[in-house]
């Protein structure tokens, strides 16, 4: 049987606080591209270097862009190189620990072996390295990158839980009854990795996003498309906090506050709903 997803939300308040916090972002993230004038994102599109006023409402930055519109554009982008990323990791590494985990044996220890390789590496070097002999670096490219180097995490954990789980009354029971392979994985053992499955996403996503943030603040990330990290490296490349610019830096550092707090919130919740010792199914 799997979790009863009913609970989730009952006494869980950072699960709820994280989950409409990143809803509301996820919200505008959608919206405010639709509501802006995406024109004025372009360099040289307004007066350069003004305060927030009633015809910008948060000011302008060096290159003549109206921060508003670059914001309203640019936290889609960052989004979606987490999800992307966060997907694709989780993918590849709940695939791998399932396998790993269940299958047990030579097949076990050759994943095993790999992801902990893989965890002994670098990671932060070879994207700085990947990064700057690419010649064209892009939002998707970024974050095929990030996952290629992220999934070992979400590997072992599911991995460990798998392993606790085939040993369990109801999956015993179901192999005498004939189930097995494939069906066995997903019918008995998936459903009961659910929760853990979902908090490994969160972790991932925030994850992704603080490695492309780093790339990004070293002026490795896409030059031709606005993502958060971007308009903070420019920013900075300005010199916009020495020049008392605040409302160029300040808001892209706000919205990645916002949605590190909520990822926070909702992977604490998550570790609740997980974690039976800490009151979860």
């Amino acid at each position: 049987m799997g979790p009863d997803f009913a609970k989730l939300f009952r006494g869980n308040l950072p699960l709820a606080a994280g989950l409409t916090i990143l809803g509301l972002l996820m919200l505008a993230a959608l919206l405010a591209p639709l509501l802006v004038d995406q024109s004025l994102a372009q360099v040289g599109a307004v007066p350069a270097r003004r305060p927030p006023s009633a015809l910008y409402w948060l000011g302008t930055d060096a290159q003549g862009r109206d921060v508003l519109t670059v914001m309203a554009l640019a936290t889609p982008q960052t989004l979606k190189i987490g999800l992307v990323a966060g997907l694709i990791s989780l993918t590849v590494g709940v695939t791998l620990g399932l396998i790993a985990g269940f299958m047990g044996g030579l097949i076990d220890a050759t994943i095993r072996t790999a992801s902990d390789v893989m965890m002994t590496i670098p990671s932060v070097a070879i994207l700085v390295l990947v990064a700057a002999n690419v010649r064209s670096m892009t939002v998707d490219l970024m974050a095929v990158i990030v996952a290629g180097l992220s999934w070992m995490v979400a590997a072992r954990a599911i991995r460990a839980q798998t392993l606790s789980v085939r040993e369990r009354g109801y999956v015993q029971v179901a192999r005498l009854s004939g189930l097995g392979g494939l069906r066995l994985v997903f019918i008995e053992v998936l459903p009961n990795l659910l929760p853990y499955i979902a908090a490994s996403f969160v972790i991932a996503v925030g994850q992704a996003m603080l490695a492309t943030i780093g790339l990004e603040a070293l002026g490795l990330g896409p030059q031709t498309e606005l993502t958060l990290g971007m308009t903070i490296f420019w920013a900075q490349f300005y010199g916009a906090i020495i020049r008392g610019m605040w409302w160029w830096w300040g808001p892209p550092i706000l919205a990645l506050a916002l949605i590190f707090i909520g990822l926070l919130l909702t992977s604490a919740g998550m570790d609740r709903v997980a974690n039976k010792r800490l009151g979860g199914l």
